[in-house]
């Protein structure tokens, strides 16, 4: 899959782009010696459940707030199912191939209701295939993803949709 032009100049564009805007919002992007080896299209949702907020109490106790639980997406490229992203955070490709990753960066989505863009070390390899080199992920080009509004009985879920471009990344020779 590394050999494919047309995911190498893809991916270039977008480090790229992420390097330009770097310094304008510190966003996650690839470090120097980092390639791209894929990128898949999510689409899902990120599920959220109501519970204390130990940080803000209210008048009448303990406030309740929001709390992110896991990301539920399918993965695709240029509209075919590839895979799943769930919680860990983990990705597996339709090959067999999976990782799951650690977040070392972050930067805020384009609007309030974006989740944000994430750059994660890749923490655990399952399988053969084209995630089997990965050595980190970048989330980026978030659409929607956060909570909004009040939370008022604890236990609560709320499902909330996005979308998101992940390119995992190995570390070149």
């Amino acid at each position: 899959m590394r050999s494919c032009s047309n995911l190498a100049r893809g991916a270039a564009l977008v480090v790229a782009a992420l390097s330009a805007t770097e310094a304008q919002a510190q966003v996650p992007s690839a470090a120097p010696g980092e390639l791209a080896i894929a990128s898949l299209h999510a689409e899902g949702v990120q599920i959220y459940q109501c519970k204390p907020d130990s940080g803000k109490p209210s008048p009448a106790g303990q406030g309740l707030t929001w709390q992110f639980i896991e990301p539920v997406a399918g993965l695709f490229v240029a509209g075919k199912h590839t895979g799943l992203h769930y919680a860990g955070p983990n990705w597996d490709h339709i090959d067999g191939s999976g990782v799951k990753g650690k977040v070392i960066a972050s930067a805020p989505g384009a609007t309030a209701m974006d989740i944000p863009w994430l750059k994660l070390d890749v923490t655990d390899h399952r399988g053969k295939g084209m995630l089997s080199d990965a050595t980190a992920v970048l989330r980026v080009n978030t659409i929607g993803g956060l909570a909004q509004g009040p939370c008022e009985r604890a236990g609560e879920y709320l499902s909330v949709s996005y979308a998101a471009d992940y390119i995992f990344l190995y570390k070149g020779e």
